[in-house]
């Protein structure tokens, strides 16, 4: 079933020829809380706040609106450090002979460790956020990042990984030509690649990575629960490899089982390829080429993470490729809060899930959408705000210019 607007389509998950895979130890509640024991040795680590938006949950017609705000990760303005600190970390450990569950920030910066380690080069590609806490836990731990990001970066994104000490370099291609070419130079020049999607006999690193993310939902349920809300009734969950959605989805389906919420994954229209593959209903990942212009840049990625795709597959419910507009309504609505709701900042890929519930709700033309979501007056909607503003003249020209404003917003105007 799809539901086909100019700013809106999703499909329901299908059923295939073959059977569903359970979510392996990999993403259980223990082995994501022993990742989290891992983040905590680092002074920087507190849980970031789950908000809860009662003025917004009145206008969507449900119990509560609840806001995962990664904008205060580590002030680095993203959740992505959880990703890269950790894979940098177990790859360290795994060369010092160090087991997963004694790593520690102390540990990992002892003296006889940064002799024995020497100085390392994590090699990247990113959009931004990624190659931001790469570069961070590189220097943090004693090492250095090379960075490539794809043509079109903003000067914001690209000097805020200069700051953290990497070397950068802007590509001619999109994002998945850019990983490309740091596979490339990490092959002639040496070094370790640090990258949140999978290929053959590259598998590791970016499960770390899956891992490190799925500690955001690992406090978000705690979080939950301790403000009264044992079993959200929905999940939305924004995909560009899917590494962030997929390490989500296996903690919630860990951690609430057959009760887990009903899980949306987002991703941008120009990007869509876990949309792409569940609508080919063959069960098989479906990579999608060319141009993806979008806002949501950290979403602007063609091709599924292979380890990200069966979870994402066989535990997600909806899935929306959807228009900028979407993005730009979320940023206002989290920036321009209802009644006494607090104001959250969240950039082009943090706040879709927002301007999505919206438009559902709002936009006639989406009443299909609406009642595959089902969210009615029990309905308790968790929402991840991924990142901040990552490009901050960008996100004030969202707020102040209105840009990019969606049918229903221009027909109140």
């Amino acid at each position: 079933m799809q539901s086909v607007t100019r700013e809106l389509e999703f499909v329901a998950r299908k059923r295939y020829t073959g059977e569903a895979q359970p979510v392996g130890s990999e993403f259980s509640v223990d082995t994501i809380g022993a990742v989290r024991r891992f983040h905590s040795t680092f002074p920087q680590y507190r849980p970031t706040p789950l908000v809860p938006l009662p003025g917004l949950a009145a206008e969507l017609g449900v119990a509560g609106v609840w806001v995962k705000d990664e904008s205060k990760r580590f002030d680095l303005n993203s959740f992505k450090v959880l990703g890269g600190s950790y894979a940098v970390a177990r790859y360290l450990g795994d060369v010092l002979g160090i087991p997963p569950g004694e790593l520690s920030f102390a540990r990992l910066n002892e003296p006889e460790a940064r002799q024995r380690l020497g100085t390392i080069d994590f090699v990247t590609a990113t959009d931004g956020n990624h190659g931001r806490s790469v570069a961070w836990s590189a220097r943090e731990l004693g090492h250095r990042a090379v960075v490539f990001m794809p043509k079109g970066t903003v000067a914001a994104r690209i000097a805020n990984i200069q700051k953290e000490g990497a070397e950068v370099h802007v590509t001619d291609g999109n994002y998945d030509e850019t990983i490309r070419t740091a596979r490339a130079y990490m092959q002639q020049h040496g070094g370790v690649i640090v990258q949140d999607t999978a290929w053959e006999g590259y598998r590791d690193i970016p499960l770390w990575i899956m891992q490190g993310y799925a500690v955001v939902a690992h406090e978000a349920v705690e979080q939950a629960a301790a403000a009264g809300v044992d079993f959200p009734s929905h999940a939305f969950l924004q995909a560009g490899v899917g590494s962030f959605a997929a390490g989500a989805a296996g903690l919630l389906a860990s951690y609430y089982g057959t009760r887990r919420p009903r899980i949306s994954v987002i991703e941008p229209t120009e990007a869509a390829c876990y949309y792409a593959s569940v609508d080919a209903g063959d069960g098989e990942p479906h990579d999608i080429g060319g141009e993806m212009p979008s806002i949501m840049a950290g979403l602007a990625c063609g091709e599924p993470n292979r380890l990200a795709w069966p979870i994402l597959r066989d535990h997600a419910d909806l899935y929306f490729r959807v228009a900028d507009s979407l993005a730009a309504c979320g940023m206002r609505t989290l920036a321009e809060p209802r009644g006494d709701d607090p104001a959250i900042v969240a950039g082009e890929s943090a706040a879709v899930a927002a301007g999505l519930a919206l438009t559902v709700i709002h936009d006639p033309a989406c009443a299909a959408a609406a009642g595959a979501l089902g969210m009615d007056r029990e309905s308790h909607l968790l929402i991840f705000s991924t990142e901040g503003d990552t490009d901050p003249e960008h996100y004030r020209r969202v707020i102040a210019e209105r840009l990019y404003p969606t049918a229903w917003e221009a027909s109140r105007a």
